[in-house]
């Protein structure tokens, strides 16, 4: 039973799992749909009540029917690398290896209909709020009045993106930023705006959750940090990541949101206030982790690996919450 990997060339956090899975001796192939029609072919028959599929990569033929897991982790638009792209050959190429692959019994990092619902941020926000995770108090308006009113009620703001990073190529990080006392939102009409309450925060917080495991780190802020530097990914900082535990509630928040979301694979940030308190602020399904293991040692590569080498469903009993029915 082979591991298929659909994500860029470049992408060496997907090399780590790699690596993992070749030394426990678990077949791998690495796709990225941008090269269908170009070094990447596909075939699937419905005849006589059965399905079969087939692809090639590189010159290896691999049925989809022997596939155990499927780790969707950045791949690239399908076809993108065609000798002739079009909007019209990619959705075409997409059509066809996505729905291929939802024929099979393989499961997924995650499945692609979770992984692009998870992407929306005002989803994210209320389903942590269902899941019993605190979350700072936030706006998302075009109405530059709410916007004022809700300055007025937390004068003590940052702003970010609704959406995350800016759509070039490559994409470039948005920060969040501190918002200026005297902004007067003229500005909010113009696009949504997504307003948050600055946690005054003593540490920042990247939980790692792979299936049912998790695994925390802790990055201390300095004592002289000036607060305009919220974004972790921005900030001055010479402290490294390190193991933290993770204090029972938000273990139960997390997990609850994972099955919520029908996430088997999803990178959390927290801000960590003065009493400790774990704010939540995103979950990136398709997250990195390199830069983590790096510094904390943790074997999150080596997890994911052993996830997508296992068997059978990836989430059983994730569905039966009443509380998350409807989302």
């Amino acid at each position: 039973m082979t591991v298929l990997i659909l994500t860029s060339e470049e992408d060496v956090t997907a090399d780590m799992v790699v690596l993992r899975l070749g030394e426990a001796g678990v077949p791998v192939v690495r796709l990225d749909p941008a090269d269908l029609t170009n070094g990447v072919a596909l075939s699937g028959e419905y005849a006589r009540g059965a399905c079969r599929g087939r692809l090639s990569v590189g010159g290896r033929l691999v049925d989809m029917d022997g596939l155990r897991s499927v780790w969707l982790r950045r791949p690239g638009t399908a076809a993108a690398r065609a000798a002739q792209p079009s909007a019209w050959l990619t959705e075409e190429s997409a059509q066809a290896l996505y729905g291929m692959l939802r024929c099979t019994g393989a499961r997924w990092m995650n499945h692609p209909d979770a992984a692009r619902r998870a992407r929306y941020k005002p989803w994210q926000l209320r389903l942590a709020q269902r899941a019993g995770l605190p979350v700072p108090d936030t706006l998302i308006t075009t109405f530059p009045q709410a916007a004022r009113e809700f300055a007025g009620r937390h004068p003590d703001l940052v702003v970010k993106p609704v959406s995350g990073a800016h759509p070039q190529e490559p994409p470039r990080a948005v920060p969040t930023s501190r918002v200026a006392p005297d902004t007067d939102f003229t500005a909010v009409a113009y696009g949504p705006t997504l307003l948050q309450r600055r946690v005054p925060k003593r540490a920042d917080i990247r939980l790692t959750a792979v299936g049912g495991t998790l695994l925390a780190a802790r990055k201390p802020v300095a004592p002289d940090a000036h607060p305009d530097d919220v974004d972790v990914r921005f900030a001055p900082s010479n402290a490294p990541w390190a193991p933290a535990p993770v204090p029972p509630p938000v273990a139960e928040g997390v997990l609850r949101y994972l099955r919520g979301a029908e996430l088997a694979y999803g990178a959390f940030d927290f801000a960590e206030d003065a009493e400790g308190v774990w704010w939540f602020l995103e979950c990136n399904q398709s997250g990195q982790f390199g830069f983590v293991e790096m510094d904390t040692g943790q074997p999150i590569a080596a997890t994911i690996a052993d996830w997508l080498a296992g068997s059978g469903s990836p989430q059983a009993g994730l569905l039966d919450d009443e509380e998350f029915s409807g989302f």
